[in-house]
């Protein structure tokens, strides 16, 4: 099989697919109201578009795909497009991330269709704080849908949860807990500063990774567990006698950046390098206009080539994810 690396030395064997920027919910760190906006099914890839661009970059050594939004579940005949994906041969690892709101009605479909993981977005266990932090009550709804999951043995799941000081940090102790008898991965993921909000409001509400962990101990001492994806994000920690384990990612005060491994393919057909990247590169424009398998391979190395060795998000206080909202990017 192919490899692909950056200028940093960096294989990059991940690809992040965001195959819808709607959603059906409107959460504040993802799209504040004042930034909502929604891309036409025109502006929007096809399936048939972006199974092109995959099997592109599976071609140049991608092995991993992970489908994103928005919410990816909303768009229609998403589970043909996962069969789709999984039948490329090279694929060994197709993983969803979803809000959770449809997930208890699709979580059997998703199995069927090669997905093997999903992720899901959880701030809050209590019910009035989630349609505080999403505009929807659905925890309800977002709670049967893990368990179905676990049920139909979708493995690992990832319950993510971004502490914000002042709104959800007094629920960090209880997220945590929930592995001591429930065998998922509860992680907490430091706020990014997002297009769409001033960066002085992110600094008030920023929590820290470092804050984060030291609440968590107050449970007892943690065991380090090794690395448990290759060059994933998280860092891993077990409670004692625990089923499931708790996860820290530092996106921002410790980033990961000298293992990124991965590249971002936007709704309408931008590849980003980095996540906290301004440039973007154009593969719809190419691909409508009748680029070869070969081009869209050239065009996925040069993304590779200009992914930056690292961002400087913990270095200049002024500094955000410039040009779209979260719920544009696919996280």
């Amino acid at each position: 099989m192919n490899q692909l690396t950056d200028l940093h030395n960096r294989t990059i064997d991940y690809l992040r697919i965001s195959i819808t920027d709607h959603c059906n919910l409107r959460c504040q760190y993802c799209v504040p109201l004042d930034a909502r906006t929604k891309l036409s099914m025109t502006e929007i890839l096809s399936y048939e578009e972006l199974f092109a661009i995959a099997r592109a970059a599976v071609e140049v050594g991608v092995n991993k795909i992970r489908i994103t939004g928005g919410e990816p579940l909303m768009r229609k005949n998403m589970l043909a497009f996962c069969r789709m994906l999984v039948s490329l041969p090279q694929i060994t690892d197709l993983s969803v991330t979803t809000n959770g709101i449809l997930l208890e009605s699709m979580a059997a479909d998703l199995m069927a269709a090669g997905v093997k993981r999903v992720n899901v977005s959880l701030d809050t266990l209590d019910r009035n704080r989630y349609a505080e932090i999403t505009g929807k009550d659905g925890l309800d709804r977002v709670l049967r849908g893990i368990q179905k999951s676990a049920d139909v043995g979708l493995s690992p799941i990832k319950i993510n949860m971004v502490p914000m000081r002042g709104i959800n940090d007094d629920e960090i102790v209880a997220m945590a807990r929930w592995t001591l008898d429930s065998p998922y991965d509860i992680r907490f993921i430091e706020l990014m500063p997002t297009s769409g909000w001033a960066r002085q409001r992110h600094d008030q509400l920023f929590m820290g990774i470092d804050d984060v962990r030291r609440q968590v101990e107050t449970l007892g001492a943690l065991e380090e567990i090794p690395q448990i994806h290759t060059r994933g994000p998280a860092t891993y920690v077990r409670l004692a006698g625990a089923q499931g384990r708790i996860g820290f990612i530092a996106a921002v005060s410790h980033h990961f950046c000298k293992t990124c491994n991965r590249l971002r393919l936007t709704a309408d057909g931008k590849l980003r390098a980095c996540l906290f990247a301004e440039e973007e590169i154009d593969i719809r424009g190419p691909l409508r206009n009748g680029a070869a398998p070969e081009d869209l391979q050239q065009i996925i190395r040069s993304a590779a080539a200009a992914k930056p060795k690292g961002h400087t998000l913990n270095e200049d206080s002024t500094k955000s994810i410039n040009g779209r909202i979260m719920q544009a990017i696919g996280g």
